[in-house]
């Protein structure tokens, strides 16, 4: 296949992709701003969180569940499953009586993100040759950057001027404009149906993934009563994944083969792509409550400060994909950038309080700039790894590690965050967890004097935090260095 062909095929499957990358990437932000309402309308302030961890869950699961059906039943046929899904998900969300309707309808949602993610992102391997595959993928990786900065902006804007319920609805234009395009899709696949469930596999793998990401959401809380909550999942954990491997071993079609663990191309980029995704989903999230708090900046200049950092990813993202369909090398240029991102949040680390407003959104820029820049590169090395026999599968290992390593990576900054604040002074951290539950509104309300204690305190708690990103960006760099895979 030569360049036009190639970017032919590409720009007619383009219209489905986007659409389903914008709707599952949009999904798993528009909520945040959001949740406080549901919390209120529901009256479960102290579960609130499940709305998120229920998505999580679901979508983490059906990535290597699409990915299979895909390689065997043809991944146009599965893109009208998961685009139903997603629909049916996003209706019932929005018009759920009570709290429980509100998590299965939230669970269903899930499935349809994460199976249309792992689906798009297989299609580029389905469509284009392996060294073309970086370059078109920087433009996703643009549209899923873009979508998940809209996210928060959007959901709030609708939950204020027309109700939490259209924080789902809202995508359902995208979702029919979607299903429109798949339409349009090519009918070449491996179709041939020779697919066996792996009812066990799945089912160890759903409660490995739960019980996983439950022990995370405890031990962000930094109580021993949280903790002591958090030991039982952790061994339902551990004796699910022994399992899983145990029963993957036997299986004739297994959910999770393991050759995508033992070769060392697919594993290192995999848990490179875990530490690159932890990091930035960690800046995403915690940087609005630094803003607001520590440097007092509205909730609306928070949106446009957090702008540079999302548009720099895909700037990234499209730099790295040029280059690797020019020259070949997959790894070259995020060994360099990763690099570069490390030393920028060590600056962070040490340097956070000296940083001014008009610098701080281009350094995290900086730092997004080389996030991005790994992405067209880690779907590319883990599917020319893979062949195209098994490309579907090996996308959804990637998914995965991106999806679990956004709940390890923000659970453990989370946790650094506020565990060096209460190391500081416990009785502040205490007092300022109490306060926000009250919103920002409360915490305007303390003294200047509390209030200048606690921005201290917290802004020594993101010192904290932007070390540890720096640490998890030195992994990802030695492992950027140490993919085997080069040229593709």
């Amino acid at each position: 296949m030569n360049n036009a062909s190639s970017r032919a095929a590409f720009f007619r499957a383009f219209p489905a992709i986007a659409t389903a990358i914008f709707v599952s990437s949009i999904d798993q932000t528009i909520t945040a701003t959001a949740l406080p309402d549901m919390a209120a309308h529901f009256g479960v302030v102290e579960r609130i969180s499940w709305v998120v961890v229920a998505y999580l869950v679901a979508a983490t699961i059906s990535a290597p569940i699409f990915g299979k059906l895909g390689d065997a039943y043809g991944r146009r046929r599965m893109m009208f499953c998961a685009f139903a899904l997603q629909a049916v998900g996003s209706l019932a969300s929005g018009l759920a009586p009570g709290f429980e309707a509100l998590l299965a309808a939230r669970i269903l949602h899930g499935f349809g993100g994460g199976a249309l993610l792992t689906l798009a992102m297989a299609l580029i391997g389905e469509s284009v040759p392996p060294r073309e595959r970086g370059r078109y993928q920087g433009y996703l990786v643009a549209c899923f950057m873009s979508a998940s900065a809209a996210g928060p902006l959007a959901g709030g804007w609708l939950t204020q001027h027309w109700g939490w319920n259209w924080v789902f609805w809202a995508g359902l234009p995208i979702v029919a404009a979607g299903v429109v395009a798949t339409t349009r899709l090519p009918r070449h696949g491996a179709e041939s149906g020779s697919f066996r469930f792996d009812a066990p596999g799945t089912l160890l793998f759903a409660v490995f993934v739960a019980a996983l990401l439950l022990v995370l959401d405890r031990v962000q809380r930094l109580s021993l009563e949280a903790l002591l909550v958090a030991l039982p999942f952790a061994a339902v954990a551990l004796g699910a994944v022994l399992l899983l491997l145990r029963v993957e071993r036997r299986a004739a079609d297994p959910l999770l083969p393991l050759w995508l663990f033992t070769d060392p191309v697919i594993w290192r980029t995999n848990v490179l792509a875990a530490c690159v995704a932890g990091v930035m989903v960690s800046m995403i999230s915690f940087m609005p409550l630094y803003l607001t708090v520590v440097r007092d900046v509205s909730i609306a200049t928070v949106g446009a400060m957090m702008l540079p950092t999302s548009l720099a990813g895909g700037m990234g993202a499209l730099a790295s994909g040029h280059y690797l369909a020019r020259t070949g090398r997959n790894m070259a240029l995020p060994s360099v950038t990763l690099g570069i991102s490390m030393v920028t949040l060590a600056v962070f680390s040490v340097a956070l309080d000296d940083i001014s407003l008009g610098a701080l959104p281009w350094l995290l820029a900086f730092a997004s700039f080389g996030f991005g820049c790994s992405f067209p590169a880690v779907q590319t090395t883990v599917q020319a790894a893979a062949g195209v026999s098994r490309v579907g599968v090996a996308t959804a290992s990637v998914q995965f590690m991106r999806n679990l390593g956004s709940a390890t990576g923000t659970a453990l900054l989370g946790a650094v965050i506020f565990g060096a604040f209460a190391l500081a002074d416990a009785p502040m951290a205490a007092g300022f967890a109490e306060t926000m539950r009250g919103g920002r509104a409360a915490f305007s309300l303390l003294s200047e004097a509390d209030r200048m204690a606690m921005s201290a305190g917290l802004a020594g708690g993101f010192r904290a935090m932007f070390a540890g990103a720096a640490v998890l960006m030195g992994v990802a760099t030695v492992l950027a260095w140490r993919v085997p895979l080069r040229r593709v």
